[in-house]
Parts: C-alpha cells; structure tokens; sequence
C-alpha cells in the first residue's frame, strides 16, 4: 500500500513537472501577480485587459495567476515571455496600459506611461523558473539600475510570484511534499526534529527562539492528544509578510505543519488567520481540499500509518492574539486573553493539551531545510541567527514591498540598497524594527547587522518582520504616541500594569504633543515603563513601552522642545503650529482660499491673502494645494 502511494505521488510529480515545463516554456507566457496588494491596485482589471487583447491579436498564450512578487510600489506586475524573446516584467500596470505594453513587448513599440521593473535576455539553458529572482531591475523613466533583488535571498518567498498558489501541481513541481515524503519514509520523529535542531532555525514570530527545542519539547510530553498551531495573526501596522506567504504559496506552510505534527506526535492542526485575509483564507482552503484529496492529508498518509488533519481558524483581529496564549484562548472559543507560564503550550496549550506554536515562516521553512540539509541552512546568515529575515519595508522609501534578506546584512543596506532610501531629497530620520513592540533606531544604528541578537543589543527587536522609515519630517514625538494608541487600543485588558499603564503613558505623549507637558513627565514615563515591563502579564504589555523608550533615548531633544520651547521641529504637531502666507510668493490666485472647508483664508484676487489663526484648523491643505510655496509652517510662538 505504502509503496503504491508514492508510487501515485511520484507519477504525479512527474505529470506537473511536464505541464510546468509546458506551460513555462510555451510560446507565450504570461504572469499577474494577484496577490491582496495587486489586486487592490486594479490586477483584475488588467487580467482582463490582457486576455482581450489576446483575443484581439489572435494569439496563444498560457496566463498564470500568481502570488505578490514583493515589488509592492509596482503592483500590478505582469511579466511576458515569448519563445526567443527577452522577458520583460511590467508595473503599475492599468487596463489602458495593457495596450501599449503588448505594441512594445510584440511591436517595438515605445512605452509612454508603463513602467519596465525586469528584463532578462533568453539563453539557450534557461528556463523561466531558474532566473525568475536574479532578475535586472530597472525603470525605463529613470534609466538606471533598481537593486530590489541584488541583495535579496528568497527562500520562503522563493514560490511567490512563480507559482499559481491554487495549483497543487504548480506546488508539486517545484519539489512540494517531497520533504514530507522524506520525512514520513525515511526519517523518524526524533530525526526530524535533530535536522531542525541542528539548522539553528529560530521562531520567525518574533521571539527567536529555537524551533526544533520547540518541537523536541512538545514531543517529549507524555499526553495525548497533542497540537500543531500555525500563528497567521498578522497584526502589526504596516506588515504583510504571513499574509503574502499564504496567499503565495499557502502548500509550503501546510507541509510544513504536516512535518512538525510527525515530529512531535500530533494528528491535528490549526491555522489561526486573521479574518481580515479572505484572499489568504480561501487558497489556504483550496490548498487544504487539495492536499486532502491527494492523500496528504488525512488517515495513513503515503501510507506511513500517520494520520493528519487541518482546521483553520479565523480570528477577529485582536492583536492581542497574536501572543501564542490568548491565540489558544480564542482557538477553544474563550476571549481572546494570555494566560501566565509556565506551564507553557508544549506542555499545556490548546484544550490543555501539548501544543507547538509556529509563526507562518516557521513553517515554511521546514520543507526547505529537509530537502537540502540543515547544513546548507546554517550557512546562510549569521552563526546564531541562520537563514533569511522577511520584512515588510514600509514608510518614506523610495521602493516599498516584501523582502527577504540574509540574516547579517545592514539596516543600512535594506534602507538605502533595496528601499533606494528616502523620497523627495529628504533625510533618513529614524526606522522601527519589530512593529508596535519594537525599538527606534536613528542613523547612528544604519550599521547594525540585521539578526536577533544584534537589533536586540541595539535597543530594538526583530519582531513578525516589520520595518518602518521615517525621514526628517517626521515628529518623533507624535510616532511615539502613534504606536502607544495602537496599544492602548489593542490592550485585552486582564491586567492592570498594561491596561493602565498604556492608558496613562499616551495621555502624557498626547499632553506633550500639545504644548502641555512638563519636564518631570519623561520621569513619569519611564516610571511606567518599568511597571509594565516588569507587571504585565504577556509581551504586549511588557514591550509596549519599548518604541516610547527608545524615542526618548535617542530624541530626547524633541522631548525639550516641545515641552520647553512650545514647538514641533517636524512641524506636525497641529497644536505647535500655524501656517503663514509669505507676502512676497503670494500671487493672489484664490486656490488655497477655494480649497479651505472652515473660511480661513480670504483675500482678493491678485491680491496677497492672509491665514486667520483663529479659524485656522491647521488641517494643512493650503500648504499642499499651494502651487507657489507661498505657505509656510512657523511655530505660533
């Protein structure tokens, strides 16, 4: 029997290696990315737009609907390859665009408004798979090189962007549950997880704690039934890492939890998502239907006597339960709240049951360090930090998206090599690692190596994977309070030194932001930092004071000056600022006055206007609508 089942498996490996071949090689290959962010920016619309154009034309084609490539800023990206022809991958694509790129791609045709982000020359050995990530970036209206990918290591993002994540046989091709076959036939429990232990891969969920300790834990437990939970509670302001993956390539995490429940002995698994991800959900589900149906889920799969089942859970978007307690809370239908440890999830998690709880890379990874070789893991990256970190890059960067790096590379790199640095001439200011929880670096820090244990000595965490950019108009200050609201909003609750603590810590960021605060007040905030840090029942809490902390450590001037002097040095601050008509720019033109909803402005045509501070809301659309810089931003004082 057992051998039968492979022996079906093998035979459709090969029968999806040869329609991938086909389909990759064809005449014509077409590629959108349909992730969330594609989607979003009008992918549909330009999905439709090629294949009208396609009819059009006569031709053949085969169209391959794919996950986010990370390129965010581009989206939507459709890539061509014809049979003899370059490969060129195009952004920002719109349905009136689809046009002109099929003159220029077929035609020779010049691009007025499309934008070519790839372009690879065909060679005799390659096929579109193998140089799929060593593309040449470059933008054809700047003319220059884009290092996107240069620095860039995909290894859990290696399938996005490449494979239809709906399409088992896609998954298949490109070596999927084969690890698993290993796993389940020629590995024993205890062997698996040796090869996850010996590969140094750390927990991707933010807490970098090693995943195959984890795992050997859970096993050793003496208690049956026991538990594989995938934590895809994304909950950080500007991350999307877990999100894309699943909606990528949804089959990658699905074996990876297959792997870990024949390590540690479970025979059932849960996939926490956020309900806020219906694309990730609903390939999540197909991924499911479809490894069912091929017997990799299920009773006795590939006939190794293992049996396996999945269930996903949607969550209603509490961050809080991204922290693995409160997520298992949810998971048994309780509120969503952390419980104390010990005794931690291996021991007594989900139903009181031994439970392994792994972030969404956590898992991804796994196949990969089964096929090659915990060896060939470990020699990626730093020596206590292997493999590759996924962030989210986000904020004032020329180029925002998905990427995934070596461990042990710079912040500096990724902010200025792949991100292309801060927009419009500004200046780098500051940049949050780790999400709500993490820590403010200022260029001083552009030089630390990107790992654990190095972002930790700096002051700030590598969190789920999110990195935000903040340049020289920003008022450091007002991110503070930013980050402190989202807690206080996402606070459960359940104890005081969180609740309380982040509530009274933002009325003093608030006091401050509006002219109102004190010296003695910076004392006071620290005073409740170490109350939360030391009180607080889970991370949320214990970390939360950190972005606040940090701020204050390395911009305290900022601090002096809006309690000192009265003034906002990023000029954002609504209450520490007024806006001015400059006499001499003024030319009278009465856009500003049109554009303000309070009346604030008035003033004759082609004469100077005047600002009335008094009505003023300092709301800021005169200063953007200005076509003569003829508005600045002064301190009232």
């Amino acid at each position: 029997m057992q051998q039968a089942l492979v022996h079906d498996l093998a035979e459709r490996r090969t029968l999806a290696q040869t329609r991938w071949q086909a389909k990759t090689q064809a005449d014509v290959y077409i590629t959108v990315g349909m992730g969330t962010c594609g989607i979003a920016a009008g992918a549909n619309d330009a999905l439709k737009g090629i294949q009208r154009e396609l009819e059009a034309r006569g031709i053949r084609a085969e169209i391959s609907e794919v996950g986010c490539v990370g390129m965010c800023s581009y989206e939507p990206m459709v890539e061509i390859q014809a049979r003899g022809r370059e490969r060129i991958n195009y952004g920002n694509v719109t349905t009136r665009q689809v046009k002109e790129i099929f003159r220029h791609y077929f035609d020779g045709g010049a691009l007025r408004k499309a934008v070519i982000v790839g372009q690879v020359m065909p060679t005799t050995t390659e096929s579109h798979s193998h140089v799929l990530h060593s593309l040449s970036f470059r933008s054809i209206d700047a003319g220059e090189q884009i290092p996107f990918q240069s620095k860039q290591l995909r290894i859990v993002l290696s399938n996005c962007g490449l494979i239809d994540p709906e399409s088992i046989d896609d998954y298949l091709a490109v070596d999927g549950y084969s690890a698993l076959e290993k796993a389940l036939l020629e590995m024993t429990p205890e062997e698996v997880i040796e090869e996850v232990l010996n590969s140094g891969l750390r927990g991707r969920g933010g807490g970098g704690f090693p995943t195959g300790l984890k795992w050997r834990f859970a096993r050793a437990t003496p208690s049956w039934p026991k538990y594989v939970i995938c934590n895809a509670d994304e909950g950080d302001p500007g991350a999307f890492m877990d999100r894309s993956v699943l909606e990528g390539d949804p089959h990658s995490v699905i074996e990876g939890m297959i792997i870990a429940g024949y390590a540690i002995g479970a025979e059932y698994g849960y996939i926490y998502a956020r309900a806020e991800y219906p694309l990730a959900i609903r390939r999540l589900q197909i991924a499911i239907e479809q490894a069912r149906e091929l017997g990799l889920l299920g009773k006795d799969i590939m006939g190794s006597g293992f049996n396996f089942e999945l269930q996903i859970k949607e969550g209603a978007g509490a961050f809080v339960c991204g922290e693995e307690t409160a997520l298992m809370n949810s998971i048994m239908g309780e509120r969503g709240q952390p419980w104390p440890r010990p005794p931690y999830p291996a021991v007594s998690g989900v139903w009181n049951k031994p439970s392994n709880v792994n972030n969404v890379k956590s898992y991804a990874y796994t196949p990969r360090i089964l096929r090659l070789g915990a060896d060939w893991f470990k020699s990626l990256g730093t020596e206590n930090s292997p493999g590759t970190a996924v962030f989210a890059l986000t904020g004032q960067t020329q180029r925002t998206g998905l990427i995934e790096v070596p461990m042990g590379i710079t912040l500096r790199e990724i902010i200025f090599d792949v991100g292309g640095g801060v927009p419009n001439g500004k200046q780098f200011k500051a940049v949050q690692t780790g999400g709500p929880l993490g820590g403010c670096l200022p260029d001083a820090y552009l030089d630390t190596p990107v790992d654990f244990d190095s972002l930790r000595a700096a002051g700030a965490v590598m969190g789920s994977g999110g990195m935000i950019v903040a340049d020289e108009s920003t008022c450091m200050v007002e991110f503070a309070k930013y980050f402190m609201r989202f807690v206080v909003d996402e606070s459960c609750g359940k104890c005081p030194p969180c609740r309380i603590g982040s509530t009274r810590m933002l009325e003093i960021l608030e006091r401050i932001t509006a002219g109102e605060g004190t010296m003695s007040d910076l004392d006071e905030i620290k005073r409740l930092a170490r109350g939360m840090q030391l009180g607080s029942l889970c991370a949320l809490g214990q970390l939360a004071p950190s972005p606040v902390l940090s701020v204050i450590r390395h911009f305290e001037d900022e601090f002096v000056a809006h309690i000192e002097n009265k003034e906002c040095p990023a000029h954002v601050c609504q209450n520490l600022i007024t806006y001015r008509v400059i006499p001499d720019l003024c030319t009278g033109c009465m856009v500003c006055a049109r554009n303000c909803a309070v009346q604030a402005i008035s003033g004759e045509k082609l004469q100077v206007h005047e600002i009335d501070p008094e009505i003023c809301v300092r709301c800021g659309l005169c200063y953007a609508v200005c076509n003569f810089d003829a508005i600045e931003i002064i301190s009232p004082r």
